[in-house]
């Protein structure tokens, strides 16, 4: 079922309905007042192929208690575009129109897409809706970070419908091993320590300029977010993104190479360390001063050093991780090259994925994974961040729980 809120990105709904439907998805539409104003029920019946419902007192829907029966008829119910409105109804359980009743009265589970402007989605009061909502057992998906209608660009915008046809996936696989909110305690993961790195590192040239690379941090930290719903206690090791914190997480924020290696060794010992983090392999003698650009001067010159290995030091430690998985990030050979980097870090498994110009996966809300093993290869198809960092945490429960059953 799919619950429709006023705004502007509910011309997105009109595809997502599309891309359900070229699925083989039933697709139940119901309309709030204000998404009414944006475009007209017929455009929904017409992709749906089903009446659209808008009316809580309608006498024909409600002879046989209509809202009851669409609320339990549903495998998922999804809510794009989510508004702030909605999402403070859906949080306190207010029930003032068909959509909300709808969402009180369901034993389903329920997947948020919400969008709204940067400044309503960061409010305070938002975030706490969101949070209640989450420990309600509530999904979410996005939003996204982007320019919006209003002229602002930053986060809030809706995430696009097969970022969200992956989360509906994910949600609807029937796989047990889904990190559900507000089920943390009794997850697969329930009594694990996990590390997480996410993000870039900056290596510092002067106080004012450093070295750096495009890493956004959302696969790492979307990691994060599910082992910690997974039931593991999660510290989640962060060079500087511009992310909300992961809820449910100890969130350690570093700068450098180095520093993030110190965090991960204070860190451990850990069951599981997951080594997302883009962490730069070289660094530079920090110049105590800006470097002035002088009228005829030469470009200065650089001696670059080798920072520390964090993954490859990780899982040649004493205090070694029963499971140690790194990411590698390539622009061509991608499977050889994460072969190469599994046997020569000593890793378990290795995330490969390409980052090629156009792949649209640094700084991008979904990735094409390869989980790279001595046992083979395994990929994939193009998914959310969060969809692809769920398939994770159950493959590494999964893998865990084996190797416990063989000793």
């Amino acid at each position: 079922m799919l619950i429709v809120g006023g705004g502007i990105a509910v011309y997105k709904s009109l595809d997502l309905v599309r891309r359900l439907r070229a699925r083989g998805a039933r697709v139940r539409v119901v309309m709030t007042a204000a998404a009414r104003e944006f475009v007209t029920p017929l455009a929904f019946v017409s992709l749906a192929g089903e009446k659209v419902y808008d009316d809580l007192f309608s006498a024909t829907d409600e002879q046989e208690m209509g809202h009851i029966q669409l609320s339990r008829e549903a495998d998922l119910i999804v809510v794009a575009p989510a508004t702030a409105h909605l999402l403070a109804r859906a949080a306190q359980g207010l029930c003032d129109d068909l959509a909300t009743t709808l969402l009180l009265a369901t034993d389903k589970r329920a997947l948020y897409a919400p969008a709204m402007n940067l400044r309503m989605w960061l409010a305070p009061a938002t975030q706490r809706n969101v949070a209640t909502l989450k420990r309600d057992g509530a999904l979410f998906v996005g939003p996204n970070d982007g320019d919006m209608a209003c002229g602002e660009h930053g986060p809030g915008r809706m995430s696009e419908p097969l970022e969200i046809v992956a989360a509906i996936e994910a949600a609807l696989s029937g796989d047990t091993r889904l990190p559900l909110p507000g089920a943390s305690a009794h997850g697969p993961l329930t009594g694990r320590h996990v590390i997480v790195t996410s993000g870039p590192t900056h290596e510092a040239i002067d106080p004012v300029r450093y070295i750096a690379n495009r890493s956004s941090g959302k696969q790492g930290h979307a990691i994060a977010a599910a082992a910690a719903a997974a039931g593991a206690r999660v510290t989640l090791v962060s060079g500087p993104v511009t992310l909300p914190d992961p809820p449910g997480c100890d969130v350690v924020r570093v700068e450098s190479a180095r520093d993030m290696f110190a965090a991960v060794e204070r860190a451990l010992p850990a069951d599981v360390f997951i080594g997302a983090a883009a962490v730069a392999d070289w660094r530079v003698d920090v110049a105590p001063q800006k470097i002035k650009k002088e009228k005829g001067a030469r470009a200065p010159v650089f001696s670059l050093v080798e920072n520390p290995d964090i993954l490859a030091g990780v899982a040649g430690g004493a205090r070694r991780p029963r499971l140690v998985v790194g990411f590698a990030a390539e622009t061509q050979d991608v499977i050889a090259h994460a072969r190469e980097k599994l046997i020569r870090k000593g890793c378990d498994l290795i995330v490969a994925n390409d980052v090629s110009e156009g792949s649209g996966v640094f700084g991008g809300d979904a990735n094409e994974a390869h989980l790279v093993s001595r046992d083979g290869v395994e990929s994939w198809p193009r998914l959310a961040k969060a969809a692809v960092a769920t398939r994770l945490v159950g493959r590494l429960a999964d893998i865990l729980a084996t190797c416990e059953a063989a000793t």
